[in-house]
């Protein structure tokens, strides 16, 4: 039988986390009452089919790109609100809101990878790669977040907010740059620019998680020591 649970609390030390509190805040307090937090998730994650859709629409034309970008906007309103409004109104609901946001999150991070995989400016084999990475990171969160109940959203000041606005400015500068993706030869094999982008972003990635692996691995033989 599941139990009722307090939520765990939260570590954000993004270099973006006061002033998007601050903000977030600002904006739960002047909702309608008739807004309620599922509203919002459901507006994050139809951010995310826009920017999937957007991407895949870019083999028609680079133009597309734009309704990806705003797709990350719309999913960062709805994906960051959600959990805000319930503080803010004080009806919290650890556990499903636990459940609904992170598993809403994974297929979030399932169509914007697929999507931008589709596209003309990113492999799907490398934009996998990413997906990889994310989801690695976010199941050595969840995991971490059930042992010690504290619930870690960003890493080295890089969060959510930061990792969505980076992906905008690529996605700006495949606007601008649609015919300047220039493959370069390595010795054993060729990459275009951006697959280079997205596989040092894939890398970056599976460097966080290897290393804070390690650090909470170290931690947790002490705690709990062979026999």
């Amino acid at each position: 039988m599941v139990t009722k649970k307090t939520a765990a609390p939260r570590v954000h030390k993004s270099v973006l986390s006061r002033a998007e509190k601050r903000l977030l805040i600002w904006i739960a307090q002047r909702l309608p009452e008739s807004i309620k937090p599922d509203h919002l998730t459901a507006i994050g994650l139809f951010g995310s089919l826009l920017t999937g859709t957007g991407y895949v629409l870019t083999n028609f034309g680079a133009g597309f790109l734009w309704l990806a970008s705003f797709g990350f906007v719309l999913n960062w309103f709805g994906d960051s609100l959600d959990g805000t409004l319930a503080r803010v109104r004080k009806k919290q609901r650890p556990l499903y809101g636990f459940f609904i946001d992170h598993n809403v999150d994974a297929i979030t991070t399932l169509i914007i990878c697929v999507g931008a995989g589709i596209s003309p400016y990113v492999s799907l084999d490398v934009s996998l790669l990413v997906m990889g990475g994310y989801f690695m990171l976010s199941i050595f969160t969840y995991i971490n977040t059930y042992l010690n109940n504290t619930f870690k959203i960003s890493y080295n000041g890089f969060g959510p907010t930061e990792f969505r606005i980076a992906v905008i400015i690529v996605n700006t500068l495949f606007y601008f740059l649609p015919d300047k993706n220039p493959t370069y030869d390595f010795p054993m094999f060729s990459i275009r620019l951006f697959d280079l982008i997205a596989l040092v972003v894939a890398i970056i990635l599976f460097i966080i998680y290897l290393i804070s692996f390690m650090v909470e691995l170290k931690k947790y033989s002490k705690i709990d020591p062979p026999n």
